[in-house]
């Protein structure tokens, strides 16, 4: 049985990390995160997939992507053992960002799960959500 793949959309503030942070390290550890939903998104990625990884705060811009590489992880930095974390690898950057305000302003995106819960670290893409950002980035 061939597992469909999912795609997902992660925030990370670049002056602490960033996609060029990744692309240094070959592999990173995606950690540290804290909201219910947004880790109950991350326990359900499977080695594989695909996220966009997202400058928050400084940017506010979907960069580039990345591969799902390790789950099923204890986040290092939570000392009750309760938090996951995922290990990602660096795919490329995208050949132009794709701006939150781009992403506001078209309807086909309107129903996006980074709007709809602005607050989320990691949200679900659909495979539509993601084939269209992919288009915007190389228009």
């Amino acid at each position: 049985m061939t597992k469909i793949k999912s795609y997902w959309l992660m925030k990370s503030e670049p002056d602490a990390y960033s996609y060029d942070d990744l692309v240094r390290e070959g592999e990173g550890t995606w950690d540290g995160v804290r909201n219910h939903r947004a880790a109950n998104n991350m326990r359900a990625m499977q080695p594989g997939d695909l996220a966009f990884f997202y400058h928050s705060n400084i940017g506010l811009e979907i960069v580039g992507i990345m591969e799902i590489s390790q789950t099923g992880l204890t986040d290092p930095s939570d000392e009750t053992g309760r938090w996951a974390c995922v290990k990602v690898k660096p795919v490329r950057r995208l050949r132009r960002p794709v701006t939150l305000k781009q992403v506001k302003a078209d309807p086909a995106l309107a129903e996006i799960e980074m709007l709809r819960l602005s607050r989320l670290s990691i949200s679900a893409i659909t495979p539509e959500e993601w084939d269209y950002i992919i288009g915007l980035s190389e228009a």
